[in-house]
C-alpha cells in the first residue's frame, strides 16, 4: 500500500513562517490524509480537539444537493497540517506529497459539514482544498479561533479553546482569560461548580459559560480580579475568590440553587448569575475574601430575595414577578442595583455592630 499521497498544488504568498497552498481531491483521499477531531476532554479535564458537534440536517441537505446531476461546489474545505508532509514549489507551484503511514497528520478546520456530506454520495466528486501548514498545534488552534470567529461558528466552542492559545487579538484578550477561569470552575474537582457550568465539551452544564465569563470580564475591566492580576500567581487567586464566593450561595441559598435550572431559578440563570457578581465586587470592597467572609454579607439580603417563587420588590411603583427577570441588560442593571442597594442598606444599619465580613478590614 503507497503511504504517501501527492498532489500538484499553488502556493500563494500570505503570512511569513506559514506556508498556503490549494489542491483538488476526493473525499476519499480527505478521509485518508486529514480527520476531523471534535472538541472534547479527558477525565481530568484537559482540553482535546476544537470541532464542534455534526449539524446532521445541514449535511443532509447537501448530501441531497450534491446527488444532483448539475451540483456544483466552488467553496473548498480547509485543512491544516503540522507535520506528515513534504512541499516542493517554485514561483508558487509545485507539489505535496502527505505521508500517512501514521495515520492522517491534517486537520479539517472548517467545512466539515460539506466534507461529511461528500463522504456520503457515491459519485466521483472532486473538490477542493485550502491547506497551510502551522509550525505547532497551538498555532493550529489559532488560526482555526481566527479562521471561524468571523462566521456563525458557536461563540461557546470558540471561547472554551482560547485557553490554548497565546498572542491573540486585544479584542479577545480577556475573553482568554475569563475563559482559563471558567476552565478551573468547571473542571478542578475543589471547585463548587464542578460540572455546572454548560460548555461545548460539557453539554449537561446549567449555568452558561458566557455568564461566568461576564462577572469574570467585569472584574477584570474594574473590580476585584483588576486588583489581582498583577500578583503572583493571578489564575489561583481568581480561582478561589470566585469560587468562594459562590460556594457561599450555594450554601445562603441551598432552596435556590440545588436541583435548578435557569427556568426554575434565577440564581442559576444568568440575570442572576451576572448580578451576584456585582454583590461579589461589593462585599469584596467591603474586605470578602473567602466563602466565610462572604456568607453573613449574602445572607443579610436573602429575605428580600425572589430567585424562585414570589415578587420582587424594586420599589413602591416597581413589582415584578420572580420569573420576568431576563437575560438582558436592563433586567441585569436593575437587578444588579436592587441587590448591591439592599448590602448597602443592612451595612449602614448595622455598621457599628461586629459583623465580620460587613466591616472594612
Amino acid at each position: 500500500m503507497d503511504n504517501k499521497y501527492t498532489y500538484k498544488a499553488i502556493f500563494p504568498k500570505q503570512a511569513e513562517g506559514i506556508t498556503v497552498f490549494s489542491f483538488v481531491a476526493s473525499a476519499s483521499d480527505i478521509n485518508k490524509i486529514a480527520r476531523i477531531e471534535r472538541a472534547s476532554r479527558d477525565e481530568n479535564g484537559s482540553l482535546s480537539g476544537f470541532q464542534r458537534p455534526q449539524i446532521l440536517n445541514h449535511i443532509k441537505e447537501i448530501k441531497n444537493y450534491l446527488n444532483k446531476p448539475d451540483a456544483i461546489l466552488p467553496n473548498s474545505i480547509v485543512v491544516a497540517f503540522t507535520k506528515g508532509i513534504e512541499i516542493e514549489s517554485k514561483n508558487g507551484f509545485g507539489s505535496v506529497s502527505i505521508d500517512i503511514s501514521n495515520g492522517p497528520p491534517g486537520w479539517i478546520v472548517d467545512g466539515q459539514q460539506r466534507y461529511s456530506a461528500l463522504l456520503q454520495i457515491e459519485k466521483k466528486f472532486d473538490f477542493f482544498v485550502s491547506a497551510f501548514v502551522c509550525a505547532s498545534e497551538e498555532e493550529l488552534n489559532k488560526q482555526f479561533i481566527l479562521i471561524n470567529n468571523t462566521k456563525p461558528l458557536p461563540k461557546s466552542l470558540i471561547y472554551e479553546l482560547l485557553p490554548k492559545v497565546r498572542d491573540l487579538p486585544d479584542r479577545l484578550s480577556s475573553r482568554s482569560t475569563a475563559a482559563e477561569i471558567v476552565e478551573l470552575l468547571n473542571f478542578r474537582a475543589d471547585s463548587c461548580l464542578k460540572g455546572m457550568i454548560k460548555q461545548q465539551t460539557n453539554p449537561l452544564g446549567i449555568i452558561s459559560d458566557t455568564s461566568i465569563q461576564k462577572v469574570i470580564i467585569n472584574s477584570l475591566s474594574d473590580g476585584a480580579l483588576r486588583l489581582l492580576y498583577n500578583c503572583d500567581n493571578f489564575q489561583e487567586k481568581a480561582f478561589n475568590l470566585i469560587n468562594g464566593f459562590y460556594s457561599a450561595v450555594s450554601k445562603v441559598f441551598p432552596e435556590s440553587w440545588q436541583g435548578h435550572k435557569p427556568k426554575t431559578s434565577r440564581l442559576v440563570h444568568g440575570a442572576g448569575i451576572i448580578s451576584m457578581g456585582y454583590v461579589m465586587e461589593y462585599l469584596f470592597n467591603l474586605g470578602a475574601r473567602t466563602e466565610e467572609d462572604f456568607i453573613p454579607g449574602l445572607q443579610s439580603i436573602k429575605n428580600q430575595t425572589a430567585w424562585t417563587s414570589g415578587n420582587w420588590n424594586f420599589a413602591v411603583d416597581d413589582c415584578r414577578k420572580w420569573n420576568s427577570i431576563q437575560h438582558v441588560p436592563r433586567d441585569i442593571l436593575q437587578l444588579s442595583n436592587f441587590l448591591t442597594a439592599e448590602l448597602k442598606k443592612q451595612y449602614d444599619r448595622l455598621k457599628k455592630d461586629d459583623l465580620g465580613c460587613f466591616l472594612a478590614r
